[in-house]
């Protein structure tokens, strides 16, 4: 049995607008109409004699991450959360040493998949072929990547040389090699000895550990310490945060595959993508016969090889061809596909002016629902607000504003003060500036209302939380 380790971290700037930092690509679906990218890689682990899949997301990530693995069969998904992000090589040892600290005594060296949450596979049962093919060697006490068959000379990749044949699509790493420029590129695919780097390994975790005490100790000793002071809530499990932070930041090609003596390789020729940018979203997407990619409300007059994303709205194009228009309910984006590397910079100056659109959308997920921020002014906001059945709000309270709640559909439960009651449809209540307040949904659908804000200040950090079910301060 293999030990399947999503990592979900990372915030997927150059697929902004639709990837925020709050929300990022490995929770958006992007390739399919049902499921997340986190739930595709979740789904194509069926058929393979695995273990549940254990996470490690970031920490301001664990709701959204635990109710998308609720929704993919896992109510109580076993979830890493780390508290700043250092890269693959910390990350794939907090998983290990959780593995190996859950076996005790107990001389089974766990296999360990690793995989990407943000990745795309559309041939599943090759991907399942190359994981049989690769077994054999982890048990061997190899440390396994996988080697993408290269379709064309791409250079936003890192590149595996493979050497001596070990076994049936199987190699010895000759070397691993940094992102090339074009003409290389072209030498790469022409001579049918490279590979891309996927960033998909597997691996016993007591034999990756040994191979990091060996090459980066420093690493090894922090994230030993951060696991050893960990604290579960709830399903989630928390390393010690200030420990941690010590952590250098460091890949795991860099720690231990580029240093190891036992790495290998398996071609894997699966219809893969990482999704980086949009032109790779592009790529992958079915098309017309004008090459275009369109989803949401478009109309499109002599416009070609497009993709367009309609969020909320009706997008027209005229006259247009090889761009990215990608619109959602509180930015748009119009780029040409060459240059959609450069979004990150878009991200960058947002950032450094002070506003929030890299941060979220205007619908925000809370572990109870969700809200829409549907209209605001200086002294004013109104949300649109859902809460699943049977969550509750934390009770609260607010210096600065007030609020009014209109029922829409459903019935909510209100704690205003010392008084609890019923709210239903076309029923409204007021809570007042300083009330200690709740709002829950008792019952079996869900509970919609529109709440008005109003007050000096409206921010969300003007939340003073007495008591919550889902462990926030």
């Amino acid at each position: 049995m293999i030990h399947p380790v999503i990592m979900a971290g990372g915030t997927g700037s150059r697929l902004w607008p639709l990837s925020r930092q709050l929300n990022p690509k490995q929770f958006l679906k992007l390739t399919d109409e049902r499921l997340s990218m986190l739930q595709m890689t979740v789904a194509r682990l069926d058929g393979i004699a695995a273990a549940d899949p254990l996470l490690i997301c970031n920490e301001e990530h664990r709701f959204l991450a635990a109710e998308q693995m609720r929704q993919s069969g896992f109510d109580d998904a076993r979830i890493i959360l780390e508290p700043c992000g250092r890269n693959t090589a910390p990350a794939i040892a907090l998983a290990a040493l959780q593995m190996v600290n859950e076996l005790g005594d107990d001389d089974e060296d766990p296999v360990m998949l690793v995989l990407a949450a943000d990745h795309l596979i559309q041939d599943v049962a090759a991907f399942q072929a190359g994981i049989s093919r690769a077994i054999p060697l982890a048990q061997q006490g190899s440390l396994v990547t996988f080697g993408i068959v290269p379709g064309h000379p791409e250079t936003g990749y890192g590149y595996i040389h493979r050497g001596s044949e070990l076994a049936p699509g199987c190699f010895a790493v000759d070397s691993f090699v940094e992102k090339p420029n074009l003409d290389t590129a072209r030498t790469y695919l022409a001579s049918g000895d490279y590979l891309w780097n996927s960033g998909m390994f597997l691996f016993g975790a007591r034999r990756y550990l040994k191979e990091l005490e060996k090459h980066r100790p420093d690493i090894l000793a922090i994230c030993r310490a951060a696991v050893d002071d960990a604290s579960q809530d709830l399903h989630f499990t928390r390393i010690n945060a200030s420990v941690f932070a010590d952590c250098p930041e460091e890949s795991i090609d860099y720690a231990v595959m580029e240093k190891t003596n036992d790495a290998a390789v398996v071609s894997l020729d699966a219809g893969w993508s990482d999704i980086g940018s949009w032109s790779a979203l592009w790529e992958v997407s079915e098309k017309d016969e004008r090459g275009n990619s369109f989803s949401g409300d478009v109309i499109a007059h002599e416009t070609s090889n497009t993709l367009v994303r309609a969020d909320s709205r009706l997008v027209a194009t005229v006259g247009v061809e090889d761009l990215v228009i990608i619109e959602t309910k509180d930015a748009l984006l119009v780029a040409h596909k060459d240059k959609v590397q450069d979004v990150k910079k878009v991200v960058e100056t947002i950032r450094n002016d002070g506003r929030h659109e890299h941060m979220n959308h205007r619908e925000v997920y809370r572990p109870w629902g969700v809200y829409d921020s549907i209209d605001s002014g200086k002294r004013y906001q109104v949300k649109r607000i859902t809460v699943k059945p049977g969550a509750k709000l934390s009770v609260q309270m607010h210096h600065h504003r007030a609020e009014h709640w209109i029922v829409v559909s459903g019935t909510a439960q209100v704690t205003n003060g010392e008084k609890t009651y019923l709210v239903t449809e076309n029923q409204s209540t007021y809570i007042p500036v300083g009330q200690v307040h709740s709002l829950e949904n008792p019952g079996v659908i869900d509970l919609e209302l529109i709440e008005v804000q109003s007050g000096s200040y409206l921010g969300e950090d003007d939340i003073v939380r007495f008591e919550d079910l889902y462990g926030r301060t």
